[in-house]
């Protein structure tokens, strides 16, 4: 069990999983693992990340670690979720490419070298997509109605988001971050920053220890997470774009109700006593400042995220023709 390390200490390739309760699939995987990496021929790093498991996994990992000078090991303090374990890899991870995997032995590293194949192409992200799942009927169909939804809503072509076996360039995950259950939507927002997302058709196989821990909650979960990302692809540099319509098209139709019902009383003597419509016109022009002012407020406050995070909105592919010297850019673009 050991594999090439950069003699400066920058590994190839990194490769993280997140493990919860997984103390009976560590061992084979690391060996499977490695046995793929080695025939790569480049230097690479293993980062298991242990997300508060209570089976026993961190000391597996613990007397692993000891015999392997490839790999890392992160415990964190509690189980944070699979975004989380996801981040904390990236963050501690040196690789130019980094490769995701989860621990249950399901996705197979045999694989990786067909997905940095494919990289070859000129592709920033690779996705695996599991074509013969080896899944419960149940979480297939859980799986099936938040592609459609995704599909619906996002509009992109990628068949798996479920699937954690993929490949991502160093670029695509710095300053990148994780929240909720946001790892299954990386590829979407990876297009959102105008990165290319390629696929490979993977092998998955049947779950042979310890227990899934996908159930039904994280079906809904994953859809509230759906709708940051859509909000987040289509208005995160504009959001008065979307609050300001939506004020401007509830207030202008309460408006028009408004000025009818006046009209009535003042001419034509109409009671307003009676006209639940009268009352319900002037609480849409209210609900349509209030989304204005919402939309007002969210502008600020992303203003104030890419300026206090030191991001653009903008990512730059390549620079030609520049000095070595920084460019003096103001941290926002202002559009």
């Amino acid at each position: 069990m050991s594999g090439d390390v950069a003699t400066d200490g920058h590994p190839s390739l990194s490769v993280v999983i997140p493990i919860y309760n997984e103390s009976e699939s560590i061992v084979q995987l690391y060996d499977e693992l490695t046995a793929a990496l080695d025939k790569l021929g480049q230097s690479y790093e293993v980062i298991f990340v242990d997300d508060g498991s209570t089976d026993g996994s961190f000391n597996v990992l613990s007397d692993l670690c000891k015999h392997s000078k490839n790999l890392k090991v992160i415990r964190l303090r509690r189980n944070s979720g699979q975004s989380a374990a996801l981040s904390a890899g990236f963050d501690y991870s040196c690789g130019d490419y980094i490769i995701t995997m989860d621990g249950d032995l399901q996705n197979d590293p045999a694989d990786i070298p067909r997905l940095l194949e494919k990289m070859t192409e000129g592709y920033d992200v690779v996705c695996g997509w599991r074509v013969n799942r080896k899944d419960p009927l149940s979480k297939k169909l859980f799986s099936k109605l938040s592609n459609i939804l995704r599909q619906i809503l996002i509009k992109d072509k990628v068949h798996d988001y479920g699937c954690t076996l993929r490949v991502y360039k160093r670029e695509c995950i710095n300053d990148f971050e994780l929240f909720g259950e946001m790892h299954r939507y990386i590829p979407a927002l990876m297009v959102v920053n105008g990165y290319s997302v390629g696929e490979v058709k993977v092998n998955h196989r049947e779950r042979c220890h310890g227990k899934s821990k996908y159930n039904w909650k994280r079906l809904f979960k994953g859809f509230t997470d759906l709708i940051v990302v859509t909000f987040w692809s289509r208005f995160a540099t504009r959001p008065m774009h979307i609050f300001g319509t939506a004020g401007l098209a509830i207030g202008a139709l309460g408006g028009f109700v408004t000025l009818y019902y006046i009209f009535g009383r003042i001419f034509l003597n109409i009671s307003l006593a009676d006209k639940p419509m009268f009352i319900l016109s002037v609480l849409s022009i209210i609900i349509g400042l209030q989304f204005i002012v919402f939309g007002i407020l969210a502008d600020i406050s992303l203003k104030t995220y890419y300026n206090q995070k030191k991001f653009k909105n903008y990512r730059v592919e390549k620079i030609i023709g520049f000095s070595d010297e920084p460019l003096k850019v103001s941290m926002i673009k202002q559009l």
